[in-house]
């Protein structure tokens, strides 16, 4: 008769993708972000797996966690596997729907940037279906089911990144407020606005246009770039402006650039792909007609 011992039982994929995003991101929390699910969870999946190996893979302290000799030895091959993992499922995705395109931007990027872009885009490309999601912070596209990224990103480019504008800043506001606005030194007297994200601008600003003066004062601070700008076009105020996400307002007179100092920033608005540009490909097509439109 045939011998069927039982097969030795592999660890749960659940807990290998938790020791892998917790060994790359050096902790649990940032893990069970990345995975959306509990620290516990994270936590729980690795004890399974320590248990499974009879050894520890993390050494647990106070300020967090740190891996072990074994849990460094391994972490490179699971991270090669699992970044395989995600580009097949990618490729998978992407041939299965070709005119399927997400997008991931920041909420003001999206906002104010590709959904004005959306009736053209449509008209245009009719057999496109883009999705757009809001993040604060760049996905991994490796990981993450999106085609391109658009983002503020400093100079650190990569091969398929496209620039799509420079980062203009200036001062903007509402036509009534800047009747009052005839120097730098004029702001003194008038309202400063913050956005969260962007909180440096002003410094980063009065230090070309009135440098020495010591003209930053606080101000309302918004979370979300597009409410600051409403708040701007209501005359609560003076705020920053990104060129390439106020130009349509400072085109429509809703706001005005009271003074000449524009200052560009070491970052440009940067498309990325997670695979290179094709011509003619879905992907190309709708890169090439937001940026066509930006120009």
């Amino acid at each position: 008769m045939p011998v069927a011992p039982p097969r030795p039982k592999m660890p749960p994929l659940n807990a290998l993708r938790a020791f892998e995003a917790a060994a790359r991101l050096n902790s649990f929390a940032a893990a069970a972000d990345e995975l959306c699910v509990t620290p516990a969870a994270v936590a729980q999946q690795i004890k399974s797996l320590e248990e499974w190996t009879g050894k520890k893979l993390f050494k647990r302290h106070a300020k967090g966690v740190h891996l072990t000799p074994l849990g460094a030895n391994v972490l490179p091959g699971f991270m090669a596997a699992f970044d395989a993992m995600a580009a097949s499922v990618q490729t998978l995705r992407s041939l299965a729907n070709p005119q399927d395109i997400r997008i991931a931007a920041t909420p003001s990027i999206a906002q104010l940037w590709i959904s004005p872009r959306l009736p053209s885009l449509r008209t245009a490309l009719p057999q496109m279906s883009v999705s757009i999601t809001a993040m604060e912070a760049p996905p991994n596209l490796a990981r993450e089911p999106f085609d391109l990224a658009i983002f503020f990103r400093p100079q650190d480019y990569i091969e398929n990144d496209i620039i799509a504008a420079p980062d203009i800043i200036f001062p903007v506001c509402a036509p009534e407020v800047a009747q009052d606005l005839k120097a730098p030194g004029s702001l003194t007297a008038q309202t400063l606005l913050f956005d969260t994200t962007w909180k440096s601008d002003w410094e980063t600003w009065l230090d070309k246009a009135a440098p020495g003066q010591n003209l930053l004062k606080s101000g309302p601070e918004y979370s979300l770039y597009s409410l600051a700008l409403e708040e701007c076009k209501n005359g609560a105020g003076i705020l920053i402006g990104h060129e390439t996400l106020v130009r349509p307002l400072l085109e429509s007179g809703q706001l005005v650039a009271p003074f000449q100092t524009e200052v560009t920033l070491p970052s440009a608005l940067t498309i990325r792909s997670m695979k290179p540009f094709q011509d003619g490909s879905p992907l190309k097509q709708v890169t090439d007609f937001l940026v066509a439109l930006t120009l």
